[in-house]
């Protein structure tokens, strides 16, 4: 089964590049190309792609405008290319907010170079969004505890289904208030979104301190903590190796870096060079098992959606010390693959629709 992309891009180079790259794969064929955002809305609706790859910066129309009409007329994944700079960071949370699924850097040198890696890695994403896509949502297969509506239409156009059933869900959990010193909460794919719709339904006042990890390259982190900062009653904020945990107060960990819990004095984080042996800086697997040695079973780690399974290893380090996970459900999730393995791993003491976690914790903290 083949899956039509629509290429959106007003460099002819990269246009005639990525195309060669996305039909080297026997399930992706490039049905047309856009060269500004004008052009993608139109052929968006004459098309009918199964997805779409978005410059940001082009005449005429922006990538940004352009998300937002086509996800406004039909909703399809789209994703972005997006320079690593502080301001293409800053366009690129825009899209995302608007409605895009996911983003890549886009690097000429790799496009120019054939990179294998890249290749690879832009199958991989356009295959996992495609095919939830298309997958019918399974309600049987999912693990629900609270009803969720689906919060955009970015959700509506990507339902998800796991690739196995999941586990079945645990009786509710006993109160966590007072028990409970430090929060985490760990994303991937879909995760800026996800984690503004949790972090701003929590109150100013609000007595723990946070740890939020998400997959983000170095340059973008700082730009998503300002974004979150400006719409959140709580204060949020980029990490610095020696920052103090406090209440009402959440540190995002440093793309292309790792974050570690140390209790040692107050509290306080380390941030340290990202290692190549890692597959994701930063990982949520790592934070949630510093955490674990850190504070024992006064964590409570919360895992939103994502590609992969980062975080159940340091889930599981977490509950066997005591603490507690809460994840989303499949239902509102961009990509139900994170929140799945632990879920599947029995790990999961609590399942929530995106738009009733920040509530519950609120409540229940």
């Amino acid at each position: 089964m083949e899956f039509k992309v629509l290429i959106v891009d007003d460099s002819n180079f990269f246009q005639h590049r990525l195309k060669e790259m996305l039909n080297e794969h026997p399930e992706l064929k490039v049905v047309g190309i856009a060269a500004n955002g004008r052009e993608a809305v139109e052929k968006a609706a004459s098309l009918k792609p199964d997805l779409i790859t978005m410059d940001y910066e082009m005449p005429v129309m922006d990538g940004v405008t352009a998300v937002r009409k086509i996800m406004a007329e039909r909703p399809v994944p789209i994703l972005m290319f997006s320079s690593l700079t502080y301001e293409g960071a800053r366009t690129t949370l825009d899209a995302l907010e608007a409605g895009a699924v996911d983003f890549l850097p886009k690097n000429f040198a790799e496009i120019s170079s054939d990179s294998a890696t890249l290749k690879k890695k832009l199958h991989n994403r356009l295959l996992a969004i495609a095919r939830q896509r298309r997958a019918p949502a399974t309600a049987a297969g999912s693990i629900q505890s609270s009803p969720s509506s689906k919060s955009s239409a970015l959700q509506r156009s990507v339902p998800t289904r796991p690739s196995s059933p999941a586990a079945p869900a645990k009786p509710e959990p006993r109160s966590l208030k007072g028990q409970v010193k430090l929060l985490l909460i760990g994303a991937s794919t879909g995760g800026p979104v996800a984690l503004s719709d949790v972090l701003t339904k929590l109150p100013a006042n609000f007595p723990l301190p946070i740890v939020l990890i998400q997959h983000m390259p170095e340059n973008f982190t700082k730009a998503f903590a300002e974004r979150l900062n400006r719409q959140c009653k709580i204060s949020v904020r980029e990490a610095v190796d020696g920052d103090q945990l406090r209440p009402g107060l959440a540190l995002l960990a440093p793309g292309g870096k790792q974050l570690m819990v140390d209790k040692r004095g107050a509290g306080c984080v380390r941030v340290l060079p990202g290692d190549e042996r890692v597959n994701y800086k930063p990982s949520v697997d790592i934070t949630f098992g510093s955490a674990a040695n850190a504070y024992g079973g006064q964590s409570l780690g919360v895992i939103l959606t994502g590609m992969g399974s980062d975080g159940c290893e340091g889930a599981r380090l977490i509950k066997q010390k005591g603490g507690a996970i809460w994840s989303q459900d499949e239902a509102s999730c961009v990509i139900y693959g994170m929140p799945m393995a632990v879920a599947r791993a029995r790990l999961t003491d609590r399942v929530l629709g995106l738009k009733d976690i920040g509530p519950a914790l609120a409540k229940e903290l």
